[in-house]
Order: C-alpha cells, then structure tokens, then sequence
C-alpha cells in the first residue's frame, strides 16, 4: 500500500510540474505568459527519468550503510582510515624495478585528489617518474630510468572518484569477479593481474589486490607488526587471526573501502539535487536540461556516479605517439574485446563517470581531448577519429546530436562547474603515520609539496 501511494504521489508531482510546463507555453486573452523557472523543468524531467531525485545523491562518505560495497568486504571506519593512509603511503614501494626507486611513489602518485583522483599528466608515471607540480601536470620521467622500467600504462588513468557504483573496474572492465563479468571466468588468466578475479570480490577490491602486485608495492607482515599502521590493522580486521591479520588482501581491502567513500558529494548539482535551489547558476541549470534531454547523455551516464556498467564504441583515439612506451597493442585497443575475447566487445570502452573533470586537460581512454568542451563537439558531430575502429563496430548511440553553440556551452557549464566538488582535500591525509611524503617522495616532488 505504501509504494502504491509513493507512486501515486511521484506521479501527481510530475503530472503537477508537466500542467506548468504546458501552461507556461499558452497565452491568454491578454497575452499572459506564465514563465516556469528552469530549475522547475530540470526537476520535472529527472522524475520523469528516475521517479525521484534521491536516485542521482551521492550518500555522505561517512555514511557507509549508504555507500555500495562488496558483501564480502563490509565498509567499516577503521577499515577507512586505514586505507586513506595506505592509499597515499610511498613507504610502500618496497620492490621497485631500481633501487633508487624505493619509497618514491603511492596509489595516490596517479589517483590525486589535486587531479579529481586521477593522473595530472596525460600518462600516468608511478615509479620512474619526479617531480608533481600544482595538480600533478609536473611529474616526467626520471632521466636515470630505462623506458622499459618505468610504471605506465598504455591508457589514460580512470578517476577513482564513483568507484563504489562500478562493479568491473579499468577502461575494459576487467578487475571483478562478480556482476558484470560473470561469464568471462574463461579470461582470468593465470599468472597475470586478472587472476585476482578468482578471489571473488567486486571490481574496486578486485583492482587493489592486482594493483600492488602490478605497481611492485609490499605489504611486509613483519614490516607492519612493527610499524605505527599495526594498532590500525587491529582496528579494522579484529575478527581475523593474528597471523592472517597483517596481509596484502586485508591492505587491498581496506584501500577499497577508502575508495568506495571518495564521493564528490559536495558538487553544486549535489547540493541542488538535495534541495538547495540556488546551487546552480542558471547557464548550469540549463545545461542539466541538456544533459537530461536533446544531449542524451543520460542514457549512458546514469545513477549517482552519471556512469554506468555498460561499454560503447565511439571511435576515440588511443594513447599513442609522443608519449612514453605507448605502442598500443591490440588488446589495449580494443578495449572489453581484447579482454572478453568477444568480437561484438571490440572497441568498446567503459563509460566514465563525470565528477571533476576540470582539474586535468586530457580527456578519453587515449587523453586526445584537451578540454570537456572537444569531447562534447566530438559526440555532437559524431564522426570517429580512430581509423582503426570498423564503422559497423561503432555505437548506435555515436549519431549527431544537434545541439547549438548555446546548448554546448550551457552544458558544459553544467559538466565542469555543477559537478564539481571543490573539497576533495577532506579524502587527503594531512600526515602519513610514516611521515613520508606523499603521493611522491622523490626529492623533485618533496619540493613542488613543500614536505622537503
């Protein structure tokens, strides 16, 4: 009887907002027009879409009932603030490629906050790269680094932000053992990062237990008993035995619980969402309606991370050409397919989600857009610039779109300026329980930091 009367009522506010929109359109004897304010017409449009505008808020990060997690890796505050520390900690880097690169680099030396947690470079560097600058746009490779010993990847970074509303993780989605990659088993293969699958966790907890072992980052059980994170190891698994307790798994998961929190909750189109009428501009406001209508970006950015678990072709460039060891190899480029193995999979690209895009210039799996205002002229016009991609791979979705100059100048407003949380710093540790500086610890770094 409740949800009948929840329906009922979504329906009437629609049916209410929708009488205005169609009023403010007629005139009567004495040419009265009734303006219905934009915000009015957002929010008509978004219960129409989602019946509610709770279905786009991001849940406090303290609030971990909320937050989506793994069934088998509870959110917990301990297991939080574990991973905050962890998250940053060069004193990680134990087994780097040269010794000059021990206790230099971190998760957080690609996934920052000053970059909306992703990598303030086109390519990302862990070890093997100095320097960090304002956002991270400083850091280049180490001189004293062969090319095949620095940390890279052939793909743009993906921001950490919204992990817990994605349940495969990278560009093609292979971190997860559950959810969207049920089926795929076939191509977890041994003895490479995508054996981790087999532990059954979900893709953010999936991508840590991989990722330590990919960036040469240890957690020592010795190490830690006698270092200050034992006493935090103890909070946050109290339940595990003394002599699995201090592990890499229990570090990877604690990470991705901290991972899971990182919400940029704070955003002005947050803040509207929860009632604040005033938390956009208007040119925001107006691009929201875009976004939400002729744009249609909704339909492959949705939920409260506007991201979703599907792939699509839409024929963007990979990272190639100037940068460092970029010769992409097939598998990289087409993305789910080199994967699943799965032609229908070829060129297909996870969607992203869309918080904090301004504080980084490289948009894309390959970063060959330099500004949000390129990626949305690109999907206004259309056309592919990857040859490589077949035109009969590419997305029914990828079509033209139409929009005027105002339409996209509106949206973008509403992309970089509504959804976007200037307070990322809460995620950010002021000290590691090591001291260390981070997210870099080479001397280059230290003094962009100021922890020199």
């Amino acid at each position: 009887m409740k949800d009948l009367y929840s329906r009922t009522n979504v329906r009437s506010e629609i049916l209410f907002l929708f009488t205005l929109l169609f009023l403010s359109s007629c005139t009567s004897d004495n040419d009265y027009y009734q303006t219905v304010p934009v915000s009015s017409i957002l929010e008509a449009r978004i219960l129409e879409l989602y019946g509610s505008k709770d279905e786009l808020i991001l849940p406090s990060e303290t609030d971990y009932s909320n937050i989506p997690s793994d069934p088998n890796n509870p959110i917990t505050q301990a297991k939080v603030e574990l991973g905050k520390f962890l998250f940053h900690e060069t004193g990680l880097a134990k087994n780097p490629n040269m010794e000059i690169g021990t206790d230099m680099y971190s998760c957080a030396s690609c996934h920052h906050a000053a970059a909306g947690f992703q990598a303030g470079t086109k390519q990302g560097i862990g070890e093997g790269g100095i320097g960090f600058g304002i956002k991270g746009e400083g850091r280049v490779k180490n001189p004293l680094y062969l090319e095949e010993d620095i940390d890279l990847q052939p793909i743009r970074t993906p921001s950490a932000l919204n992990v817990a509303y994605q349940d495969v993780m990278l560009w093609n989605g292979q971190f997860g053992g559950t959810g969207t990659n049920a089926g795929t088993e076939d191509n977890w293969t041994i003895d490479t990062p995508k054996e981790a699958n087999n532990f059954g966790f979900q893709g953010v907890e999936t991508q840590v237990i991989a990722g330590l072992g990919v960036h040469r980052l240890v957690i020592d059980e010795d190490e830690i008993i006698n270092s200050p994170y034992k006493n935090m190891f103890d909070l946050a698994f109290p339940n595990d035995a003394p002599e699995n307790r201090y592990s890499k798994i229990n570090a990877s998961l604690a990470i991705a619980a901290f991972e899971r929190t990182l919400l940029p909750n704070q955003s002005p189109f947050q803040e509207w969402l929860k009632g604040n009428e005033n938390a956009m501009s208007e040119q925001s406001l107006n691009g929201a309606n875009v976004f939400f209508n002729q744009g249609k970006c909704f339909t492959c950015h949705s939920g409260p991370g506007l991201n979703s678990m599907t792939f699509h072709a839409i024929g963007m460039n990979d990272l190639a050409g100037e940068e460092i060891n970029t010769v992409v190899d097939m598998a990289t480029a087409k993305g789910r397919g080199g994967f699943t193995q799965n032609p229908d999979d070829d060129f297909k690209f996870k969607t992203p989600q869309l918080y904090n895009l301004k504080d980084v210039k490289f948009y894309g799996h390959g970063g060959s857009f330099q500004t949000i205002k390129d990626v949305i002229e690109y999907k206004n016009n259309g056309i592919a610039e990857n040859n490589l991609v077949p035109a009969d791979k590419l997305s029914p979705n990828f079509t033209g779109l139409e929009l005027t100059d105002v339409q996209i100048n509106n949206l973008v407003s509403f992309l970089e300026i509504a959804l976007y949380d200037n307070n990322l710093n809460r995620f950010v540790p002021d000290t590691l329980p090591t001291g260390n500086c981070f997210p870099n610890a080479d001397s280059d770094s230290a003094a962009d930091l100021g922890c020199d």
